[in-house]
């Protein structure tokens, strides 16, 4: 990746403070996030041919829940193998391999702190 190019992630939260928590955490790895407030807004822009690097998604949220979302991005498309963090309340483990078993790459359970953000995303992102 050259300086001219930036990294980009898609950051869905229904929480309008999450989704600045987790812009100011991917900031830390010089990633811009572009967000959305629920999996439909999601899935407009990911259909709208933008390019996402990460997607980062809750997994309970109106209109358009995170499960459905990942599905959408795992049937196709140019988004297909984006790595997808799911950062959501629901802890339970039938919870994570349900997520897992969709196509999800990574599984953090809030509250989180910035630090667990940047981690996470360095490992999906490799950097």
């Amino acid at each position: 990746m050259t300086a001219l190019e930036h990294r980009i992630a898609l950051v869905v939260d229904d929480s309008a403070a999450m989704r600045r928590q987790l812009g100011m955490a991917l900031s830390r790895l010089s990633i811009r996030a572009d967000e959305a407030p629920d999996g439909a807004e999601a899935w407009r822009k990911l259909q709208g041919g933008a390019r996402y690097d990460l997607v980062v998604t809750d997994l309970n949220m109106p209109r358009l829940d995170g499960l459905k979302l990942v599905s959408l991005i795992r049937s196709g498309g140019a988004h297909q193998r984006t790595p997808i963090l799911m950062i959501t309340t629901e802890s339970a483990a039938e919870d994570r391999r349900r997520a897992e078993s969709l196509g999800v790459t990574g599984y953090l359970v809030k509250p989180v702190q910035g630090a667990q953000v940047v981690a996470a995303v360095r490992e999906l992102l490799r950097l």
